[in-house]
């Protein structure tokens, strides 16, 4: 599998985490598995049909893709002819360009996108990346919301943060910040903070020292001990952390 990522223009840099391109690779069938990262993504499959959700769902060759919030792993198949473009915008920025009802309506799943929306596949598959940067400086407009310090304040805690000191550091309401992230990224505030605090974990557990316990690195992340690391990293994974 050939995997490459491109920052965008600075002026979405806000909005948008990255664009990336995934390819098959000659005479191989690749599995792989696609975590959640409280991102929502736009996937155009550009080559042959592409099956992913463990072989659920076919990615029609052609069409578009909305990704919505995952909040557990997703199997792709990748076949030698299979060649997908992605745009994966940061939490809450996917309504700072399409006006959509709510984002919990496709949490966990995969929907073709209204193609009166999309951008000219014709000029993704010619320059991928200069007229994505164009076609979504052109269609930006203002977000409906505040939730971009809360989402900073939420990683850069690495998701050990309650709730309630979140919403009272930004002067709302437990109630009003449910009812924004379930529309702006689709899952509730608790949930993003377990995922970010999920992911500092596999983090952790990927560039350990040799030295470093699994259960030093459920404390240092806000776990009571092992067994609840170990859930943790199986809900969201699929695999225990001695497998990652």
């Amino acid at each position: 599998m050939s995997y490459h990522q491109f920052k965008p223009h600075n002026d979405l840099v806000n909005y948008i985490d990255a664009f990336w391109i995934v390819e098959g690779v000659e005479q191989q069938t690749i599995k792989t598995n696609i975590l959640p990262d409280g991102c929502v993504d736009l996937i155009f499959n550009l080559g042959d049909d592409c099956k992913t959700d463990e072989g659920i769902l076919t990615m029609q060759s052609g069409k578009l893709y909305l990704v919505g919030t995952m909040t557990t792993a997703k199997e792709s198949i990748l076949h030698p002819d299979n060649r997908l473009v992605g745009v994966r915008f940061k939490p809450a920025a996917f309504l700072s360009f399409y006006n959509f009802t709510s984002l919990n309506e496709v949490t966990d799943q995969i929907i073709e996108f209204e193609q009166s929306l999309a951008p000219d596949l014709r000029k993704v598959r010619q320059s991928p990346i200069s007229y994505l940067n164009s076609f979504f400086l052109n269609r930006q407009i203002r977000p409906k919301h505040n939730l971009f310090d809360i989402i900073k304040a939420i990683e850069m805690a690495n998701g050990q943060v309650t709730i309630d000191y979140v919403a009272k550091q930004n002067h709302t309401t437990q109630r009003q910040l449910e009812r924004n992230f379930q529309r702006y990224i689709g899952i509730s505030p608790k949930e993003f903070a377990n995922i970010v605090r999920f992911r500092s974990a596999l983090s952790k557990i990927k560039h350990r020292r040799q030295e470093e316990s699994l259960l030093s690195i459920a404390f240092d992340c806000g776990y009571y001990d092992h067994a609840h690391l170990a859930n943790e990293i199986k809900r969201y994974t699929g695999s225990t952390p001695s497998l990652i």
